[in-house]
């Protein structure tokens, strides 16, 4: 197989465009980037693109190579060079893939068990540890607004740590809609708010329940906590004005997987 070694190379210059929001829009794919992040797409049975890695890469991951190219359309070996032009991380690891995105579509994420809603997070990094955090603890999968940062941005994807391919996930145009939607259903709904009168643990998750998380800075909209259920707090000590909300998000997660399954 040839080598490919022009930073001005045609598919070089379309990988390129996907570090950007705005080009992931246009191609309507996205970027993976790493070993790790491979072998959770091929896991998944997630369908890839492009896959692209460096002889040298090849040559330690021999058999992983032979079964990424039986599931992108198509495959390619890349000089180191191209190979960084192509990732957006400093120091890649030799390989990099592109897949078409999620379905626009919201997926059957389930309204029997635990879900959440999140409303203009802005942190790729905080977002990746949110689903990181909600496959973990087994929740059925999450909403996104579309005011947020991308769902399959490369940095939110890393921040997974492969989970990303695990959880339903979707963006919502109209969040607020949803929440209605699923408390219609028979959801709870459980906000997070810092002066609230009750604990998080204090409510009974093993109904099915659907936790609202706000912005990193803001917190949740009045809008979406007025059509809360329950309105909680996570307790802080003297001094601490508030948690990372990755953080907060998986507390009141693990404290329904508790007592769904005390086991």
């Amino acid at each position: 197989m040839d080598i490919l070694a022009s930073r001005q190379n045609p598919l070089v210059k379309e990988i390129r465009k996907l570090h950007s929001a705005k080009g992931r829009d246009r191609q309507n794919q996205f970027l993976l980037e790493g070993t790790h992040l491979l072998e959770a797409a091929l896991e998944a049975n997630y369908p890839l693109m492009a896959v692209c890695c460096t002889p040298k890469w090849q040559e330690r991951n021999e058999q992983l190579w032979e079964e990424l190219k039986k599931q992108a359309r198509r495959s390619v070996l890349a000089s180191e060079s191209v190979l960084e032009a192509i990732a957006t991380t400093m120091q890649p690891d030799g390989i990099v893939a592109t897949a078409q995105r999620r379905t626009t579509e919201l997926p059957p994420i389930a309204t029997s068990g635990v879900a959440l809603a999140l409303e203009t997070i802005q942190d790729p990094g905080n977002l990746g540890a949110i689903i990181r955090g909600a496959a973990a603890a087994g929740a059925d999968g999450l909403w996104l607004s579309g005011d947020s940062v991308d769902l399959d941005s490369p940095k939110v994807l890393r921040a997974s740590a492969g989970q990303w391919f695990r959880l339903p996930m979707a963006v919502s145009s109209d969040l607020k809609a949803r929440v209605i939607d699923c408390r219609s259903r028979g959801m709870q709904v459980i906000a997070t708010r810092s002066n609230a009168p009750v604990t998080y643990w204090e409510i009974d998750y093993r109904r099915p329940t659907l936790i609202l998380l706000g912005n990193e800075g803001a917190g949740l909209s009045a809008e979406l906590s007025a059509i809360a259920d329950f309105q909680v707090r996570i307790p802080l000590m003297a001094g601490v004005e508030s948690l990372n909300v990755a953080i907060a998000a998986a507390l009141v997660l693990y404290e329904a997987l508790r007592q769904r399954d005390p086991g």
